[in-house]
């Protein structure tokens, strides 16, 4: 996760989600969760939010006023067509909150992505993932049962507007080998370096998102 100031936005997701935050010596930091798979990383950076964010969590609360309460504003709330409100956090990253009176253990439930193509992006990275998917005529589709992912679900949405900016949430993948992923229409946007171990990758609509292969040594 991107941020201006990792020490606000990550105390803020702390305890939002129930989780511990851990600041380092050069001001970025970690989401500690049960296991090291729940660890969720906030570094900084110089540009700000530009544009609405392309990828955004989903998550459980008991009350608006307690995400208000943190630094959350609201953006649109709950309606017919929809069980969730959008909220922003204090940098004004949207997020989805499903209200419940007993939160369950894990709040944080997944990951939404807005897409052009979800339905193909959505069988992209089921190959990736080696997971089930589920299309719903309603516009949007959904990874389930992800092998080893701590979150319930990964949801592809269609939008009218083009990606235009980076995105300022991506997301971290272990493979046994870079090179499938880039036979398979990734985009190479990286190479491992002296302060970064891991491959930069964008996904076939531009996402980015980070690769640690086991073979890289």
């Amino acid at each position: 996760m991107d941020a201006a100031d990792p020490a606000r936005l990550g105390e803020f997701w702390a305890k939002v989600l129930g989780r511990s935050w851990e600041q380092d010596g050069d001001g970025d930091g970690r989401l500690r969760g049960p296991t090291d798979r729940h660890t969720i990383w906030i570094s900084r950076v110089p540009e700000p939010k530009a544009v609405k964010n392309r990828v955004h969590l989903d998550v459980y609360a008991r009350r608006l006023a307690d995400l208000e309460v943190l630094g959350s504003t609201m953006v649109r709330p709950q309606g017919d067509d929809r069980r969730w409100t959008v909220m922003a956090d204090p940098e004004g990253g949207e997020y989805c909150a499903f209200l419940r009176d007993d939160l369950p253990a894990e709040r944080l439930h997944g990951l939404v992505l807005d897409s052009a193509d979800q339905a193909a992006q959505a069988e992209w990275w089921s190959a990736v993932y080696g997971a089930s998917v589920v299309h719903n005529p309603r516009g949007y589709s959904t990874l389930e049962n992800v092998p080893g992912m701590p979150i319930l679900t990964m949801d592809f949405v269609s939008v009218p507007e083009p990606k235009a900016a980076k995105n300022r949430i991506h997301w971290d993948v272990t493979v046994p080998d870079v090179q499938p992923l880039i036979d398979a229409g990734a985009t190479m946007l990286a190479l491992p370096n002296e302060r970064a171990r891991w491959h930069v990758l964008a996904d076939p609509e531009g996402n980015e998102f980070c690769v640690f292969a086991e073979n890289a040594g």
